[in-house]
């Protein structure tokens, strides 16, 4: 049965009837978010459970907004007689927006796709809430190509803001428009996105989220390393592992499948452990279990299993002896030295700050002082905090003052032959058992140890900007790096309140391994003319709860620092995908490295 298709927008775009086909949690969602803002809401569901389930969480979320004040009991009352459920797709036939939110298997969606064709009226527009699957692909198999588009919620619904809108090269702008304006009618914000897998936020996510998987695979560093250091490092709201337990293995790993399908790209080629979890039924929190063990399948409390670390503290007096550190020395004037040295003053350390010159020094301290003195106006700390803190630090101008340091801390630029030189400096300068540790992000550490004569004393200490807020830090053994140098730096990390995760020597360690190939992966969006950089940006805040958006990021970073970085990854792994984009390299050729140079992938006004 063929019908006419049509390019007139929605029929009752202030209030038109809205049909959910599939009431999961996601679907549930979607129904709950329509019917609140107004909307003839029928939703369908061959399962009773999860027909009388979504009624149930829409009965309850607006008892809370009654309790809360925001909607009173007849508004409640109205909202659910909006809410229908029905069993079978026919109770669909007088809707104008039929929103599909079933498994995301294709032949699945195709069928629900094939029998709503011959059921909705010819103008109704039909969505899918894909974020997989091939939204043309769907489109092709109803007579009405250019009424069909995608709509993809984020998880929780009636919570989150963004709505991607997922227009083909056959829907009609009528249809886009008018779906658009809806979204933008229910307090969400939408963004415009083209049809391929994973649109944006789900595009950049799941390349990251696939390469954290691959990280723990390969036993570089534990689940709990992995996940804190995103969050601590990146300020995101949970780690990858964490998060692929919440999305469920099994969807990323179709999620995952559908992008490398579309793109070959080595990086989006799912994870070993992605399909060996799934394939034994261990999908992450809906199961039980998953990278984390939780304590009942749907619960959001992990409980201790074979893989979790023991409690620092428990064990036996057997490890490695650790160094009494009494005084620090700080190489280096820059803001990241600066920021170091007012942590361990402020932990109660002695701090030597040295630089290349006296000047040089004494600025540092003083930019070190006003820095205590914010603190000081906002609260943070008293102003004998504040003077015992400034007290405790000495500026020099020779590397000499560290003779007696028992740990020298590098800072200096991200150059491995002036970091070798200054290791060869602190080798002469620092007496026998002192700790020497640079603050490299991307360089071999190794590489460094290599010029001095006691390597097995240097580590990685990784610290994050600025210093004084971010607490986490990325402690690096290199293959000669002694046991109780290790030891050394996590006890002195858990002094001076720092998150210390333990990583291998090899670049980017973990969150500039992670961050920066996603970070390449939205400059390549942009490169592609596949979203602006307001969109990305826009679509990763609210989807992905992220505090930047790639962009905002990457010209805070510095555009040139950035490029550095992914050459360095990509001369180390030797992954196409982790070359860095052409659109980068030419910002930097330009000169436009971001908001130190006024210029990047935004203007910004000059200081």
């Amino acid at each position: 049965m063929d019908r006419p298709s049509s390019s007139s927008p929605l029929p009752s775009l202030g209030l038109p009837t809205v049909a959910v086909v599939g009431l999961g949690t996601m679907g549930a969602g979607i129904a709950e978010v329509m019917a609140r803002a107004g909307h003839e809401v029928i939703g369908i569901d061959t399962s009773d459970t999860a027909a009388r389930r979504a009624v149930t969480a829409l009965d309850q979320s607006t008892a809370r907004a009654v309790e809360r004040g925001r909607i009173t009991e007849a508004e409640r009352a109205d909202t659910l007689a909006r809410f229908r459920t029905f069993p079978d797709l026919q109770a669909a036939a007088e809707a104008d927006l039929v929103i599909e939110v079933v498994n995301e298997q294709f032949e699945v969606k195709q069928a629900v796709f094939e029998a709503l064709d011959l059921i909705v009226k010819p103008d109704a527009i039909i969505a899918t809430g894909t974020n997989a699957l091939s939204v043309t692909r769907l489109a092709s198999h109803t007579s009405r190509p250019d009424r069909v588009l995608g709509l993809h919620f984020f998880a929780p619904a009636p919570a989150m803001k963004l709505v991607e809108v997922v227009s083909t090269v056959l829907t009609s702008p009528e249809a886009t428009a008018s779906v658009t304006a809806l979204v933008r009618a229910l307090g969400k914000e939408p963004v415009p996105v083209g049809d391929r897998p994973g649109f944006i936020a789900d595009g950049l996510l799941f390349g990251y989220l696939n390469q954290a998987a691959a990280m723990y695979e390969s036993k570089y560093a534990t689940r709990e390393d992995i996940d804190a250091a995103m969050r601590f490092g990146c300020g995101l709201p949970m780690g990858p592992l964490a998060l692929l337990d919440l999305i469920g293995i099994d969807t990323a790993q179709t999620v995952l499948e559908a992008m490398y399908e579309a793109s070959h790209d080595r990086l989006h080629a799912p994870a070993p452990i992605l399909g060996q979890l799934a394939a034994a039924g261990l999908s992450g929190r809906k199961s039980g279990r998953g990278f984390y063990t939780y304590e009942a399948p749907g619960s959001e409390t992990v409980v201790a299993d074979a893989s979790t670390p023991a409690v620092a503290g428990t064990a036996d007096g057997t490890g490695p002896a650790i160094r009494n550190i009494r005084t620090v020395g700080v190489a280096g004037s820059g803001t990241m030295a600066t920021g170091i040295a007012e942590v361990f003053a402020k932990a109660g350390y002695d701090v030597v700050l040295a630089a290349r010159s006296q000047e040089k020094a004494d600025q540092a301290v003083a930019r070190l002082a006003k820095s205590l003195d914010r603190s000081v106006a906002k609260g943070r700390l008293t102003q004998e905090q504040r003077d015992a803190t400034v007290a405790r630090v000495t500026a020099a101008g020779s590397y000499d003052a560290f003779g007696d340091v028992d740990l020298a801390v590098e800072a200096v630029a991200e150059d491995l032959a002036a970091k070798q030189a200054l290791f060869a400096a602190l080798d002469r300068a620092c007496k026998p058992g002192a700790v020497l540790a640079t603050t490299t992000s991307s360089l071999p550490v190794i590489a460094i140890a290599r010029a001095t004569s006691r390597p097995r004393d240097v580590i990685g200490m990784h610290f994050f900007n600025p210093a004084p807020a971010m607490k986490l830090v990325e402690v690096v053994r290199t293959v000669l790096t002694g046991d109780d140098v290790h030891a050394t730096v996590r006890a002195v990390c858990l002094k001076v309140r720092k998150h210390a995760v333990d990583c291998g020597d090899r670049a980017g360690f973990i969150v500039n391994a992670l961050l920066f190939p996603y970070l390449n992966n939205a400059v390549k969006m942009v490169q592609e003319n596949y979203a602006t950089v307001a969109d990305i940006d826009t679509a990763m805040k609210l989807g992905g709860g992220y505090p930047m958006g790639p962009f905002e990021l990457l010209d805070v970073v510095g555009l040139d620092v950035s490029l550095a970085i992914e050459q360095v990854l990509h001369k180390e792994f030797r992954d196409p995908g982790l070359a860095p984009s052409p659109l980068l390299e030419h910002l930097v050729s330009a000169g436009c490295l971001g908001r130190k140079t006024g210029r990047g992938f935004r203007e910004y006004a000059r200081r």
